[in-house]
C-alpha cells in the first residue's frame, strides 16, 4: 500500500508552479462548461428541435471549433500565447449570456458556431503555453496535470449542470458565463510578464535547423497521424453527443442522471490519469500506449451492444476513460515533440483541429446514423472505425522516429 502511495505522490512531483496555475485555470473553467454535454437534450426537450436538426447545430459547434483553432494557432505564433488565451477567455462570456435568447435552429447554430470560434482559439494556445513553463523532463505529465483539471471541471460541471438544467437551462448557460469570466481573471492575474522557459527554446532553435520552419502541412507522416486522430476523435466524442441522447432515450435517464454518469467519468480521468501516464510513460512507447488506447475505447462501445443494465453503461464509461487516458496526452505530447518552436502553434493548432473537425462529424454522422438506423448499428459502426484507426496507428507511428 505505501509502495502505491508513493507512486501516485510520485506522479506529481516535480511539476512547476506555473503548470499548476494553467491546471488551475482549466479547472475553473471548465467546472463552468456545463452547457456542452446538455446543448443535445436542451434542444430537443425545451426547444424542440428534431434529431436532425439537433446533430446539425452540434455541428456548427465543430465548423466554429475548426475555425478557432486554425486561428488560435495562426495567432499564437503571430501575438503569443498570453494574449490569444485571454482574449479568448474574455469572449466567450458574453456568448453564454447570449445563448437562452436564441430559439431557432439557424440563430442558435450561428450562436454555438460564434461560442465555439472564440473558445476553441484558446486550445492551440493553452498547448504551446503548457509546453512553455513546462521542465523539458515533465512535458508528458504536464499535459496530463491540464487534461486531469480540465476532466475534474468536467466532473463537477454536468453533475452541477444536470441539476441546474432540473430548474431552468437559463441557469446552465449563466453558470458557464460565470465560469469564464473567473477563469479569465486568475489567468490574466498570474500570467501576465511571466517569463518561461526562454533559454530552453533558444538552444531549441539552434539545434533544430531546416526543421525550424517546416510547415505541419508538409510533414506527411504527422497529418496522417492527425487524420487517425481525427478519426478516434469522431469515435469518442460521441460522448458528448449521442451517448446523452442513448441514456435519454434508450434508458429514459433524466438531465440529472446523466449529469451524474459524465461527471462519474470525469472523476475516472482525474483520479487515474497521472498515475497511469507516470507509469505507462515508462514501460510503453507512445505507439503501443496510443494503439491501446484507441482499441479500449472501441471495447467501450461494444460492450453497449453485448449486454444491457445501467451497470453496463457505467462500465462502457469507465473503459472510454481508460482510453482517454492512454491516447489523448500522449497524442498531444507527439505533435509537441514534432514541431519546431516557431511552428509549434500552428503544429499544436494542427492536433486541436484533428478533434474541432471531429466535433463536426462526430454529432452529424451519429445523430444521422442514430434516427435512420439505430443506436445498434451506431454503436457497431464505431467500433469497425476505431479498429482501423487502430492500425492505422500502428503503422503510421511506426514511421515516425520520435515514437518508435
Amino acid at each position: 500500500m505505501k509502495d502505491f502511495i508513493r507512486l501516485y505522490l510520485d506522479a506529481y512531483r516535480g511539476l512547476s508552479t506555473p503548470a499548476w496555475m494553467l491546471a488551475l485555470v482549466m479547472l475553473i473553467n471548465r467546472s463552468g462548461a456545463m452547457v456542452i454535454p446538455f446543448l443535445g437534450v436542451y434542444m430537443i426537450n425545451h426547444l424542440h428541435f428534431s434529431l436532425e436538426d439537433t446533430g446539425m447545430v452540434l455541428s456548427c459547434f465543430g465548423l466554429g471549433a475548426v475555425s478557432g483553432n486554425f486561428l488560435g494557432g495562426w495567432l499564437t505564433d503571430k501575438a503569443g500565447h498570453f494574449k490569444v488565451q485571454l482574449v479568448s477567455l474574455i469572449l466567450t462570456v458574453p456568448m453564454f449570456f447570449l445563448l437562452p435568447e436564441l430559439d431557432t435552429v439557424v440563430k442558435l447554430a450561428i450562436g454555438v458556431f460564434t461560442l465555439s470560434l472564440f473558445s476553441e482559439a484558446f486550445r492551440p494556445a493553452n498547448s504551446v503555453s503548457i509546453a512553455y513553463y513546462s521542465k523539458p523532463d515533465n512535458v508528458i505529465r504536464s499535459f496530463s496535470l491540464n487534461r486531469m483539471a480540465l476532466n475534474l471541471g468536467f466532473s463537477i460541471g454536468p453533475a452541477l449542470g444536470g441539476f441546474l438544467a432540473a430548474v431552468s437551462y437559463t441557469f446552465l448557460f449563466y453558470g458557464n458565463a460565470i465560469g469564464a469570466f473567473l477563469s479569465a481573471i486568475l489567468f490574466f492575474v498570474y500570467f501576465r510578464n511571466r517569463k518561461g522557459n526562454e533559454k530552453k527554446k533558444k538552444e531549441v532553435v539552434e539545434d533544430e535547423g531546416d526543421r525550424a520552419n517546416l510547415s505541419p502541412y508538409k510533414d506527411v507522416p504527422f497529418m496522417l497521424f492527425s487524420v487517425l486522430s481525427c478519426i478516434f476523435a469522431i469515435c469518442f466524442l460521441q460522448l458528448l453527443s449521442t451517448l446523452p441522447l442513448y441514456y435519454r432515450n434508450v434508458y429514459k435517464m433524466t438531465e440529472a442522471e446523466i449529469g451524474v454518469i459524465l461527471a462519474f467519468s470525469g472523476l475516472v480521468v482525474f483520479s487515474l490519469e497521472m498515475l497511469v501516464v507516470h507509469i505507462a510513460e515508462k514501460r510503453f512507447t507512445a505507439r503501443t500506449i496510443i494503439v491501446a488506447g484507441t482499441v479500449l475505447c472501441a471495447v467501450s462501445f461494444l460492450v453497449l451492444n453485448l449486454a444491457k443494465g445501467i451497470p453496463i453503461l457505467y462500465l462502457s464509461m469507465f473503459i472510454i476513460c481508460l482510453a482517454e487516458i492512454l491516447a489523448m496526452p500522449f497524442m498531444a505530447t507527439i505533435t509537441l515533440q514534432r514541431s519546431s518552436v516557431k511552428k509549434r502553434g500552428a503544429y499544436m493548432g494542427i492536433n486541436a483541429l484533428s478533434f474541432s473537425v471531429a466535433h463536426i462529424f462526430s454529432p452529424l454522422v451519429g445523430t444521422r446514423v442514430a434516427a435512420e438506423f439505430g443506436f445498434e448499428t451506431l454503436w457497431w459502426g464505431t467500433v469497425v472505425a476505431l479498429t482501423v484507426a487502430a492500425v492505422g496507428f500502428y503503422f503510421v507511428m511506426k514511421k515516425m522516429k520520435l515514437s518508435a
